[in-house]
């Protein structure tokens, strides 16, 4: 992979914001047309919330695919994008979008102003920046500060790293199942605390889990939510837990994991004169413009009606922007379509 950790300048035909997995196969697309890209992330490796916050958690609905970890998924979509030498800016946040020539109303070319002071010009940018900037809901007990990275954590990078310990799950959503599911049989011993008895999770996750702990492979500690924590030197002990009743529990535990959520925000995106809806950037279903000339948004911070927040919904609108794109480049030339069993990739 071609990574830039420098301050980042010069100019392409297409400047990426996000390289997640719609980021990434967005530089597919767009060299499958002829288009050089930069691809720009504020995380320092590619591959989005898919690398940073549950590498190893499996995938299901990937056409062709009918279970692949998320870093496998991310290994070979980097893969898939190397023949086309795209240039990776990771770990630079972008702050500033700016015409280059306003008065042109078809298309004023754009620069990117990244932290640090570096700029990259583009003939069109893609966001595929997902939810914007993210991260973890903190856990909101008194002394929790305390555990974090050290037996509190908010992500799992390895689940080999539980093997053997006494792993405290809390929350409902699809990260709390999907977690407990993941670590049966891997971890010693596994509680799933949550402050109701409906999981908002997949049902038949929720129902694999409800079943794990009928075999007795797992404690489901419902309706209860988290106390307080014991231990010393950021190493946990224990995690109590209570009801709204006051009834308590003490749970053995040398992890905790906290799915509470994730909380996210557009930064700067929000600033750049982008049409904007409850934090998603509004665009033509058809090729996924913006309001913005020469802009176009994939992925899940895109939105229009009847948008479905997949994966694979995000590589369908990958596409449709970089040929929405090719006219914006290529002026005077007509795009024939061709698929890639005829056209081929670079080296194949």
């Amino acid at each position: 992979m071609n990574k830039s950790s420098d301050v980042a300048s010069g100019s392409t035909d297409v400047v990426i914001i996000g390289a997640g997995p719609i980021g990434l196969f967005a530089v597919f697309q767009c060299g499958m047309l002829g288009f050089e890209t930069h691809v720009v992330d504020v995380l320092d490796v590619a591959g989005g919330q898919c690398a940073a916050l549950y590498p190893e958690k499996p995938i299901f609905d990937i056409p062709a695919h009918p279970n692949i970890e998320s870093i496998e998924m991310i290994d070979q979509l980097l893969a898939q994008a190397a023949p086309f030498h795209p240039h990776y800016h990771l770990g630079h946040p972008v702050l500033r979008l700016e015409p280059i020539d306003p008065d042109n109303e078809a298309n004023p070319g754009w620069r990117v102003g990244l932290g640090g002071g570096g700029e990259i010009s583009a003939k069109a940018v893609i966001i595929a920046a997902g939810n914007g900037a993210i991260g973890p809901v903190r856990l909101p007990l008194d002394g929790a500060e305390n555990f974090e990275g050290e037996s509190l954590f908010y992500v799992v990078r390895r689940k080999s790293d539980l093997a053997g310990k006494r792993v405290v799950i809390a929350g409902g959503g699809d990260s709390a199942v999907d977690w407990a599911l993941a670590l049966d049989g891997v971890a010693d011993h596994i509680s799933v605390v949550h402050r109701r008895d409906k999981f908002r999770a997949a049902p038949e996750s929720v129902r694999k889990m409800h079943e794990a702990a009928d075999a007795g492979r797992l404690d489901m500690v419902i309706p209860y939510q988290l106390k307080s924590l014991q231990g010393d030197g950021g190493l946990l002990q224990s995690v109590t837990a209570s009801t709204l009743d006051g009834d308590e529990k003490e749970l053995p535990a040398d992890v905790l994991l906290a799915f509470f959520g994730l909380a996210n925000n557009l930064g700067p995106i929000g600033d750049w004169g982008l049409d904007l809806d409850h934090n998603h950037i509004v665009v033509r279903q058809e090729s996924c413009a913006t309001n913005l000339p020469g802009v176009f948004a994939i992925g899940d911070i895109a939105t229009y009606p009847g948008k479905l927040k997949l994966i694979l919904t995000g590589f369908s609108e990958a596409a449709m922007a970089a040929h929405a794109i090719h006219p914006l480049i290529n002026p005077d030339h007509e795009l024939h379509f061709e698929y890639s069993t005829a056209k081929g990739v670079p080296g194949s």
